[in-house]
């Protein structure tokens, strides 16, 4: 990070969908609204949007309806209607090739001059869609992500920055001598290259890697540049952080890195009354019997929560143990601690409502009060932010909470020439 710039807080907002519905006026009128919303996010000076993935249709309706769109032509369309935000899109190491991947990051990067970046997960549903009769198991899905994220870093690292130059009449030209084989040969995958991109803008795109199991941790202190990670309480994401950090420092990775990303499900009052009452309201619109489903997705989708009191906690007994359980283990087991610490069934659905994530209702400067906490002890770096385009929110959340933050000198005022990488204060490459 350059010394002229103080190192402040990054946030990020979800990608509105780029989708057309039925009763739209117009088959632009989905296109167009993301587009308003990513110019309203850059008039904000948001560091990034976000796009999470699914790859599969919830049947119960209220797991989630994330992953409707795909992540990368959508980015691919609101790069070219934004100029500074960073395009963060999600991508399956299990279901995805890393060469076909390699192709499509760094097309991203250069279309959008400079602002592509990749969230790698291991995907913990879908395989229904891909030929495969089983999820494989955690260990397997990690070993096949860390070959993942090895050949696509070194696809973009083999190709020299001036394989590509341009003509007098604007055509590019390619040296294919400035185009390197990688002859990459792993259990997974065997990749001979070189990549048939230019090396992108930023050198390589911007690493993200969400997941907080063991082997999660390893691979994102391994490579990532910024974790994603759900850490509901602040012992948990202190933990999570030393651990990260540890492992990091034991690969020989720079200080401070991999950056900590943390979403932040908010509820924001004008005061503490207004607070209690958005709080309510929000509450009194939760259907708990689908509720029982939600919790159960959180708990691995194996247990059964029908017919249990909705005042009592859970039997000890019915709750999954980690690591018997092949999907999600970072998210059983934030809710398993929660189940021990005696919340009843009714309080974890209200907790399964932000699914998993720190969730913090309050006035701007609360808001900002607990961001500030988890910023200065280290443990925070990025944050997605949630509530724009939401009407109950969105004015609260530009003109309320991202000011407060600005007072307190945690965000940046404007962004910097560099792409992403640099807007995140991550170093050129």
């Amino acid at each position: 990070m350059t010394a002229s710039r103080p190192k402040r807080l990054k946030t990020l907002v979800g990608a509105a969908s780029v989708l057309h519905a039925s009763g739209d006026a117009s088959p632009a009128l989905g296109p167009q609204r993301a587009a308003a919303l990513a110019r309203k996010a850059e008039s904000a000076r948001i560091t990034g949007l976000f796009t999470a993935d699914v790859l599969q249709v919830d049947p119960t309706g209220v797991v989630g309806t994330t992953g409707s769109q795909e992540p990368l032509i959508a980015l691919a369309a609101l790069s070219q209607v934004t100029s500074h935000i960073g395009l963060i899109a999600t991508v399956s190491t299990t279901f995805q090739h890393p060469y076909n991947l390699a192709r499509q990051i760094a097309t991203l990067d250069h279309a959008s001059g400079g602002r592509a970046a990749w969230n790698a997960v291991t995907s913990s549903t879908g395989e229904e869609n891909f030929g495969v009769d089983a999820l494989p198991d955690p260990v397997t899905r990690y070993a096949r992500a860390t070959e993942f994220v090895e050949v696509v870093h070194a696809l973009f690292a083999a190709n020299e920055a001036d394989a590509a130059t341009r003509g007098p009449n604007g055509a590019i030209r390619i040296d294919p001598a400035r185009l390197h084989r990688v002859d990459y040969r792993g259990e997974h995958f065997q990749v001979q290259g070189p990549l048939n991109v230019p090396q992108p803008p930023q050198g390589r795109p911007v690493q993200f890697q969400a997941g907080q199991s063991a082997e999660g941790v390893t691979l994102g202190a391994r490579y990532a540049e910024a974790v994603y990670t759900s850490q509901p309480q602040l012992d948990g994401a202190v933990a999570f952080a030393h651990e990260l950090r540890g492992q990091a420092r034991a690969f020989g990775r720079a200080e401070n890195l991999p950056l900590i990303m943390n979403s932040f499900h908010s509820v924001i009052g004008e005061s503490d009354a207004d607070v209690a009452r958005r709080v309510r309201e929000k509450r009194e619109r939760i259907d708990y019997d689908k509720g029982r489903v939600k919790l159960a997705d959180m708990f691995g989708g194996e247990v059964d929560l029908s017919g249990l009191p909705l005042d009592r906690p859970l039997p000890e007994s019915l709750l999954p143990d980690v690591d018997d359980t092949n999907r999600r283990r970072g998210r059983i087991a934030i809710f398993r601690r929660y189940a021990l610490q005696g919340l009843t069934l009714r309080e974890l659905i209200v907790e399964a409502n932000e699914t998993g994530h720190w969730s913090v209702a309050g006035t701007p400067e609360q808001l900002a009060d607990a961001i500030e906490e988890r910023f200065r002890l280290g443990i925070l770096d990025v944050l997605s932010l949630h509530g724009l385009g939401n009407p109950d929110q969105e004015d609260l959340l530009l003109n309320g909470l991202l000011p407060e933050l600005r007072r307190r000198e945690l965000l940046d005022d404007d962004y910097v020439e560099g792409g992403f990488r640099a807007n995140l204060g991550l170093p050129a490459l």
